[in-house]
């Protein structure tokens, strides 16, 4: 490292978030970028540490989660190149394995940071700021387009079924190889879960586009509006493509099986998000008033549910609670969760901060889940909730409140199944392949819910694989 003593000399600083009261007026990007020089010394803080937690991995291990980045980010180095202004270089190791990193430096949770070696006594390096910095360099000087142009075509003909990240990244690396790349997207926008199922503050409408425009300038073609077995055929992608990878996320959103769940008001979080989304791209990114004077009920605690309770915020909610089945964490980590596990810390989302510091809410319920659901004329007005212990009802706890509108923010079960049913895919294999020798499947899809860094990954290694199928060298 150039500076390797930069960790002691320089304070952590992150990208700063625009003030609470200023940015719940609007739906426009909440973080705003550092200085280049202060964004250099922040990358001066990598500490030439022998053993690089930061991109050991993520794995499990006696049963608790070991951060670190499951992508093999070569971060040490272009943290390095960043410090020394050597910009073009960063680029390009960083893009060696991300080729999507203006999304994980605004959405990823940063499991590289909490794994860093600074992290035992700090709270690591800014390593996905410093990710974003130098992706936006690679637009700023137009190295990106560049960047993913094949040397030659092969002649071979791919169909990528689905937009999100798995689908995009493996897009990417196969048009990258010299494959004829086409993706297949049911909505009306590419992007998938980060053009719909991530609020506009979060990562930026156009953000996305500029990486679809990027896309379609070194040849990969997408289909928008058409859904494979309503408006396409498994057996006609089969026809026209020698391969197709299945990237269709995990898009099947647990329920809850309570009386009432028919109501009208209540509706799952993805579906709430994406029309919020559309909204915001039909109409600009002013906040709008759609839930003025409105009781909110978010159920589930992870980050779709912090995301529909920020975007009840912007749209005037005059009361918000969340429910969360599970037990309270610490709020420090306990023994038995050393670093470098994932810390199973109690944390306040960027929407929990917004609903307590503008409603003045207590906001989250913990060991508290909904029962029941009552109203008038096909209306939700009253849930009906109790304690919750071991995921269970507590008889004799049950308490009546007034509701307007319900979203079901309880994580996603898996795939799709009737996309994989009609490809005739019965088995999945560790290598993405699958038991039909053509089809290959990838990302949340095949791993289950997970990370946008984890869809990334695995769109690149199953790109990596349908090249090795059809005997193509990498």
């Amino acid at each position: 490292m150039a500076d390797p003593f930069g960790f002691m000399k320089y304070p952590r600083k992150t990208n700063p978030y625009r003030e609470v009261k200023e940015r719940i007026k609007d739906f426009a990007e909440m973080q705003l970028p550092l200085s280049d020089e202060e964004r250099r010394k922040q990358a001066a803080r990598c500490m030439n540490c022998g053993v690089p937690h930061c991109h050991a991995g993520f794995f499990y291990a006696g049963g608790r989660a070991v951060s670190g980045c499951p992508n093999d980010n070569l971060i040490p180095e272009w943290n390095d190149l960043i410090y020394r202004q050597e910009d073009k270089r960063a680029f390009e190791r960083l893009t060696k394995t991300n080729p999507l990193p203006e999304f994980t430096g605004r959405v990823c949770p940063a499991p590289c940071e909490v794994a860093c070696n600074e992290a035992l006594n700090g709270k690591g390096i800014t390593i996905k700021d410093n990710e974003r910095f130098i992706i936006e360099q690679g637009f700023k000087f137009d190295w990106v387009i560049d960047s993913g142009m094949p040397q030659h075509r092969n002649g071979i003909k791919v169909a990528i079924v689905g937009s999100g990240p798995a689908g995009l990244s493996a897009a990417w690396q196969l048009n990258k190889f010299g494959f004829d790349v086409t993706v297949y997207e049911r909505d009306d926008r590419p992007g998938g879960l980060t053009m719909y199922g991530i609020p506009n503050m979060k990562l930026p409408k156009e953000i996305v586009a500029r990486r679809i425009t990027t896309m379609e300038a070194v040849g990969i073609k997408f289909v928008v509006n058409t859904e494979v077995g309503v408006d396409i055929t498994a057996k006609e992608l089969k026809d026209q493509y020698q391969r197709v990878i299945l990237t269709v996320g995990a898009r099947a959103a647990r329920d809850l099986a309570v009386p009432g769940r028919n109501l009208k008001g209540i509706m799952q979080a993805v579906d709430f998000l994406t029309q919020a989304t559309k909204e915001v791209l039909q109409d600009g990114i002013k906040a709008n008033r759609l839930l003025a004077g409105k009781k909110v009920v978010v159920i589930g605690g992870g980050d779709t549910g912090n995301d529909c309770i920020a975007t009840a915020v912007r749209q005037g909610a005059a009361e918000i609670q969340q429910l969360e089945i599970t037990r309270q964490p610490p709020k420090e980590r306990l023994a038995s969760n050393p670093w470098p596990q994932w810390p199973m810390v109690a944390k306040t989302g960027y929407g929990q901060q917004e609903a307590q510091e503008v409603l003045g809410q207590p906001l989250t319920a913990y060991e508290t889940t909904a029962i029941s659901f009552s109203g008038k004329n096909g209306q939700v007005t009253k849930m009906t909730t109790s304690k919750a212990r071991l995921f269970k009802p507590v008889v004799g706890t049950e308490h009546d409140q007034p509701v307007d509108l319900v979203l079901l923010a309880m994580g996603f079960t898996g795939p799709q199944q009737t996309v994989l049913d009609a490809f005739g895919v019965t088995k999945i294999n560790n290598d993405y392949s699958t038991n039909e020798e053509s089809v290959f499947v990838a990302g949340d899809a095949r791993r289950g819910p997970s990370l946008v860094i984890w869809g990334i990954y695995e769109g690149r290694m199953a790109a990596e694989q349908v090249a090795r199928s059809c005997e193509v060298r990498l």
